[in-house]
């Protein structure tokens, strides 16, 4: 979620589906979309640790639509801000360690949280579109700034892809002095002076093989008379 999407979850925004499990409903946001997204176990635990920290609150006044509303991260009376939010991030990353090239802690913001949600995702296996209605994006190619696939996911996507056309396309090589001509391109060769007839062209198709009656062409089912004349080639020869 963005950040504003987190502050602004009300207290019913967890939902339980049966044999789908427990959901999140993420309210209107910065794109103005609301959308549902799955919730694991561990997500879910911390949710239920904050709503029982959290106590009864009074619904206070939503700042855009102005109804009370009874937001879930209430302290006090109040909506939690963002600050608050930035300041439990700094004080995480100080616990974890996380230090810069010159040794300072890192600064981490709530959205390169999003980012790498995003990125771990799609490294491990989900579409675009999901990843899309996932992150509430109403565009590709916004969804597509959050997606940079790792090295091992190109290859593992790229050997499965190789994998499932080896059997269907097989691509002969020849010897660097070598003068491959396939098959089919030698019969078409064959067949070239077979389908130019003054009279008409050949009709036969190149599944139906060589033929085999090269002088009898126009006495054959295939034999397509011309309408100039002149000499006309049919499928054997494109």
């Amino acid at each position: 979620m963005r950040l504003g999407e987190l502050l602004d979850l009300e207290l019913g925004c967890l939902m339980d589906f049966p044999r789908h499990g427990s959901w999140l409903r993420v309210p209107i946001g910065k794109l103005n979309t609301e959308r549902t997204v799955p919730l694991d176990d561990t997500t879910l635990s911390a949710f239920d640790e904050w709503v029982a920290l959290r106590g009864r609150q009074r619904p206070i006044p939503h700042p855009r639509t102005n109804k009370p509303t009874d937001f879930l991260f209430m302290i006090s009376g109040h909506q939690m801000g963002g600050a608050r939010i930035r300041r439990g991030l700094a004080t995480a990353v100080k616990i974890a360690g996380l230090l810069d090239q010159s040794g300072r802690p890192l600064h981490v913001t709530p959205h390169q949280l999003r980012h790498t949600y995003g990125t771990m995702l799609i490294n491990g296996g989900m579409s675009l579109h999901v990843l899309m209605a996932l992150l509430g994006h109403v565009t590709p190619e916004m969804t597509l700034r959050y997606a940079h696939l790792a090295s091992d996911t190109v290859k593992e996507a790229y050997d499965e892809a190789m994998h499932k056309m080896a059997p269907r396309h097989r691509v002969p090589l020849a010897g660097p002095r070598a003068n491959f001509v396939p098959e089919r391109v030698e019969w078409i060769h064959s067949e070239m002076l077979k389908t130019r007839l003054a009279s008409g062209y050949c009709s036969r198709h190149l599944v139906a093989g060589p033929c085999q009656y090269a002088n009898v062409c126009e006495t054959c089912e295939n034999f397509a008379p011309g309408v100039t004349g002149s000499a006309k080639t049919g499928p054997a020869e494109m």
